[in-house]
């Protein structure tokens, strides 16, 4: 009678750990608002790049893969040229060609790609990096000169490359930060984004200051906008950000990517203040979203990273348009006009109120609790496989706490045959 309450308890325990887990996860999908949306396929087409399968990908408005090209083990930017072939900001890693690094190191820099007629590399230049993880070339722009302009995550700076892979002009961070004794042994501020505003000006965004800057050549920096105003943490603008877009003067769509959301800003009186604001589309809050681009239609096209896809909204919220894209996808631009600078502010849309920001709304988040470990084993997870989109840091928890409720319910029913 003993062992065969043993065993009822041990298989009852196997029974709890299964059900547990196929109802978390199987609920949860079935739950779960969908991720693509291309119900209104116009003639639209999209770029998007993979931060960790080093993609870069073409899709038409019906969702479909018009090209695609694998570019190295990281894509970060991508840029459609005037003629017609894309500048994508690359890296690889565990290289031997390391200079003055020891092996294995990463190399990082940009490619040229012609999609027509089958996407091929037309034009490549790297340079050797300690390591492939917090030192990649994030972020690359073609000068009217010809140069390409650069962002240095390894020394933090921006350089230009002429056509003979010579640098030709560099801006070095330490101008304005304080620079450690080395910057290539640290993720000393991470500088992400570069974006042309013309006559020499550039908007740069300092992603470990939680600062953007604009900069002029001859001058330096000429002006500072602060992700956390006066280091007030209930004035935060923006934290950890990506790919700034500069929508007009005194007005700049952000991604607050460690925030979740996207946020456009204005300046009045000198001080700077969120004019709206978005954290969801179609239902799914955003994961790490890292790029947003006011387009010419009057939408804004989102890279939400760890949930893969590339999602276009209205000015009230509404998803107009949403594509799984690559893995960790980190840049989303519309062909053929791309980022643009100077935009159109959603204060000026046709329609837009001064109600409450689309982020308000309620939207699909499965429980999340307070869970560090798990949140961060679920974060290190999207980064390395292509987990589903509706998986939440606490479906890892009852996926930890049903395995060994189902191996001690194995155990006894084992004890139980093997007399014990």
């Amino acid at each position: 009678m003993r062992s065969l309450s043993r065993r009822r308890v041990g298989w009852a325990l196997v029974a709890v750990a299964v059900a547990a887990v196929a109802l978390s996860l199987g609920g949860t999908a079935l739950v779960a608002p969908p991720i693509e949306k291309t119900d209104d396929p116009r003639d639209r087409v999209t770029l998007a790049t993979g931060q960790s399968d080093g993609v870069v990908t073409a899709f038409d408005g019906a969702g479909d893969v018009a090209w695609s090209l694998d570019v190295g083990d990281k894509a970060f930017d991508a840029t459609r040229l005037d003629d017609g072939t894309v500048l994508v900001a690359m890296t690889y890693e565990d290289v031997e060609d390391c200079g003055r690094f020891d092996q294995p190191c990463g190399r990082t820099g940009f490619k040229i790609v012609d999609p027509k007629p089958e996407p091929r590399v037309v034009r490549e230049w790297t340079v050797p990096v300690r390591t492939a993880h917090n030192s990649e070339v994030h972020d690359i722009e073609r000068l009217p000169s010809g140069e390409i302009l650069v962002v240095d995550m390894e020394y933090e700076s921006l350089i230009t490359v002429a056509e003979n892979g010579s640098v030709t002009w560099r801006w070095n961070a330490s101008e304005r930060y304080d620079e450690p004794a080395d910057p290539t042994a640290t993720d000393w501020l991470h500088i992400n984004d570069v974006d042309t505003l013309g006559d020499g000006r550039y908007l740069v965004s300092v992603r470990n200051a939680d600062e953007l800057l604009i900069i002029e050549r001859g001058e330096g920096v000429v002006e500072v906008i602060e992700g956390v105003a006066d280091g007030r943490a209930d004035r935060v603008l923006f934290e950890g950000q990506h790919n700034p877009q500069y929508l007009g003067d005194g007005a700049l769509l952000v991604a607050d990517s460690e925030n979740e959301r996207i946020v456009e800003l204005h300046r009045e009186d000198d001080e700077w203040s969120i004019a709206w604001s978005i954290a969801s589309a179609n239902g799914l809050a955003f994961d790490w979203p890292r790029d947003a681009d006011r387009l010419e239609n009057g939408n804004t096209l989102i890279a939400d990273s760890r949930h893969h896809r590339v999602v276009e909204v209205t000015p009230d919220g509404s998803t107009a348009w949403s594509v799984r894209g690559p893995h960790l996808v980190y840049e989303a631009d519309r062909l053929p006009e791309g980022e643009r600078v100077g935009a159109q502010r959603y204060s000026d849309a046709v329609g837009h109120d001064d109600g409450p920001s689309p982020g308000d709304r309620d939207d699909f988040s499965p429980f999340d609790g307070s869970l560090p470990l798990f949140g961060t084993v679920h974060e290190s997870l999207t980064h390395v496989v292509r987990v589903p989109y509706w998986l939440r840091p606490w479906h890892l928890a009852v996926i930890a706490a049903a395995i060994p409720m189902a191996g001690i319910g194995l155990a006894l029913v084992w004890r139980e045959r093997s007399g014990e």
